[in-house]
């Protein structure tokens, strides 16, 4: 298994200071790896009593009759994951509220590649760290995958996000959350917020600004892009057109079917 070296969550304190109500249900933050995860999983703790939150794992499908405690219908937690859609994995969580947290593809190849060059991940592509790869082809891979070691693009998407639309999970574009937590006084991003809580079943209190701004905070999050060290490698900011096309011809339909285009 990959290792994934980050600093010690001290959040829970933080939500310890604000009044909280239980959950009315289960509640389970889903997303493809490199979707923000750590964001949107902060900003829902800070409306959940710190008992409330599942924090043992992030919930993956190989371990999940480990972790099904975490979707316990009498116990109304928070729980959150990468997991991937299935028959076992629908059956689980059929009474659970679903939200799947997506990002813009062509983003998430650059994400993706980020992290596995960053020196807080560890796992079995290591060999492409150290400019032994053209960034072109790191990208490239980063589409289509590596064999037997990292799966691709498409099949991460379909399976972590897609398919979970089907099952009645939330959609959450990581990129309009990160505008709401930016303009976090303006009417829009009140609506945002108040639909997002909603959909975790949670009502939005007077406070919440205060609470966002907490969870939102980068310094609680291991894997931010700023909290990440890379060694003199320059990953691009925007995705050549050439690896657009590519991503479109490895998913076509994705970005259309996630509101990206």
């Amino acid at each position: 298994m990959p290792i994934i070296r980050m600093a010690p969550d001290t959040l829970n304190a933080e939500v310890a200071k604000f009044a909280q109500a239980p959950l009315a249900a289960p509640v389970f933050v889903n997303s493809v790896p490199k979707c923000g995860t750590h964001l949107l999983r902060n900003i829902l703790r800070m409306f959940v009593p710190v008992e409330s939150t599942y924090d043992k794992a992030f919930i993956q499908y190989a371990i999940l009759h480990d972790h099904l405690p975490a979707f316990d219908p009498t116990r109304h937690r928070l729980s959150w994951g990468h997991l991937l859609f299935s028959d076992d994995s629908a059956m689980e969580l059929q009474h659970v509220r679903k939200l799947v947290l997506v990002r813009d593809p062509y983003d998430w190849a650059l994400a993706r590649a980020r992290f596995f060059l960053s020196n807080e991940f560890e796992g079995n592509i290591d060999h492409v760290k150290g400019g032994k790869l053209s960034i072109d082809a790191l990208l490239t891979l980063m589409i289509f995958g590596v064999y037997q070691k990292a799966p691709p693009l498409a099949e991460l998407f379909t399976h972590n996000a897609v398919a979970w639309l089907g099952a009645g999970a939330l959609l959450v574009r990581y990129e309009e959350l990160v505008a709401a937590v930016k303009t976090l006084e303006s009417g829009a991003a009140e609506r945002y917020f108040g639909a997002l809580l909603g959909g975790a079943g949670i009502a939005l209190p007077a406070d919440w600004r205060a609470r966002v701004k907490i969870g939102a905070d980068r310094r609680f999050s291991g894997t931010a892009r700023e909290n990440l060290t890379l060694d003199n490698v320059a990953i691009p900011d925007v995705l050549p057109e050439t690896h657009k096309q590519l991503v479109d011809y490895a998913a076509p339909g994705l970005r259309k079917i996630l509101g990206y285009a």
